[in-house]
């Protein structure tokens, strides 16, 4: 007669009933056999922690307390899911849970970008994982993508649209010729911008997403406070008619890139050719390109937030710890990709050093010779103009707009010449700049 075997399931804290709480509690009931199948025993929700229960999922017969911190001691939990968002009391929760011996699951990017290194460091010495695939970019697995399906290639470069909020706008202000404060609202109405939208639009969130990219692409440390940030607020309809005029659209990027000197991490508005695929990116939709030197360019595309969309990377994280339980802490993958006695010193650029080719709008009094004042301060800084137009003077208006696309040139050499142009009696209004990348269109 054959030995019946009792499998052990693995115990679940849900920490946080939100929009992704609540998802994970839906994906991991309605798929718990197949799941169950993947990992090789059941995965059970033995205990939720939150302020409140959410009608969008059904807690029926699991125990649930008020206080979140009653997860972290919970003896029975094998691994803890930290969904509660916001960096001061998750990073608490995490830390006290590591503490007794509990992996980590967590969506959070903020929690990660600016705490992972010492959230790591604590976890490696429990002897415990953290796993944060849903902490950027939602449903798509980029994070795995990088530390595993791509580990064979030296990642040139990283860039993407990882903010589906300011994709909308830009997207919005492409497509119907509407302004940037009008499509905000919307955006509002809608419930993909916040009340208070700055983390979005002025690309905090992005800068959170691309510290954690960068770092596993690149076998970095966690560097959030030298990610290079700038929003999207100041983007018109004229500057998006004039990129499609030269052949480019507007997106918000994020793009982190080894250039053997050091690595760039910045997020900004940028022009990018028509034809490369992120050009098609629109609405609230995510995508990422990874350049490796022996795959070339990549794609990943998808939704980059959402209920179940984010739940699927958080359920794949807890299957891989499932599976991992019985291997020895030194045997599973590290948590950045890399090991950490191996991680790189490689500095972070400051922008004066990164060098791109631009795009510089800017409003002057219809005068002779300010054109040529214009190329003559570009030129004596070593600014090549690539192309350039000037509208016409509109009736009952003494601004001419100029539009000029430069050669690459260093940030520093640009930034100095825009300011002696700015300090010209004949022009008026901010001059606005954009940096341009090809993407190896």
């Amino acid at each position: 007669m054959s030995e019946v075997r009792i499998v052990k399931p693995v115990k679940v804290g849900i920490a946080g009933l939100g929009t992704v709480g609540s998802g994970t509690v839906n994906v991991l009931k309605r798929n718990a056999q197949e799941i169950a199948r993947r990992v090789g025993r059941p995965i059970e929700i033995a205990h939720i922690g939150a302020r409140r229960d959410n009608p969008a999922c059904n807690i029926e017969g699991i125990r649930v307390s008020r206080d979140i911190f009653a997860l972290a001691a919970d003896p029975e939990l094998d691994i803890l899911v930290e969904l509660i968002g916001g960096v001061d009391t998750a990073r608490e929760l995490v830390l006290a849970a590591i503490g007794n011996g509990k992996h980590i699951v967590t969506a959070n990017k903020a929690l990660i970008a600016e705490h992972g290194n010492e959230i790591f460091r604590a976890a490696h010495e429990r002897g415990v994982d953290v796993a944060f695939e849903a902490s950027v970019a939602g449903g798509i697995p980029i994070l795995k993508a990088l530390g595993e399906g791509l580990a064979a290639n030296h990642i040139k470069w990283v860039a993407g649209i990882i903010n589906g909020t300011g994709n909308f706008i830009l997207t919005e202000m492409r497509d119907k010729g509407r302004s940037f404060d009008d499509v905000l609202k919307e955006a509002q109405a809608l419930g993909y911008a916040e009340a208070d939208p700055t983390f979005d639009v002025e690309g905090i969130d992005a800068a959170h997403k691309l510290t954690i990219l960068a770092s596993i692409a690149f076998g970095i440390p966690l560097q959030f406070s030298k990610v290079y940030t700038e929003g999207i607020s100041r983007i018109t309809s004229e500057d998006i008619k004039a990129a499609d005029y030269f052949g480019y659209c507007i997106k918000h990027l994020g793009i982190a890139k080894d250039t053997g000197n050091g690595v760039e991490l910045r997020v900004h508005p940028t022009l990018i050719p028509k034809e490369v695929l992120l050009a098609s990116v629109n609405g609230v939709m995510n995508a990422v390109m990874v350049d490796g030197d022996a795959v070339g360019p990549t794609l990943f595309y998808g939704a980059g937030a959402g209920a179940e969309p984010t739940a699927s990377a958080v359920v794949a994280d807890i299957i891989e710890l499932g599976r991992a339980l019985t291997v020895d802490h030194d045997e599973r993958a590290p948590y950045l990709g890399f090991h950490a006695e191996a991680m790189s010193e490689a500095p972070v650029l400051s922008m004066d050093d990164v060098e791109c080719s631009f795009y510089i709008r800017l409003h002057v009094q219809d005068r002779t010779g300010v054109l040529a004042d214009i190329t003559r301060i570009l030129s004596a800084k070593g600014v090549s103009i690539e192309a350039m137009y000037q509208k016409d003077v509109v009736e009952d208006d003494e601004r001419v707009s100029i539009v000029l696309m430069t050669h690459s040139i260093r940030e520093s050499a640009l930034r100095e010449a825009l300011e002696e142009i700015a300090a010209l009696e004949a022009v008026v209004d901010d001059i606005m700049r954009i940096r341009v990348e090809m993407l190896d269109a």
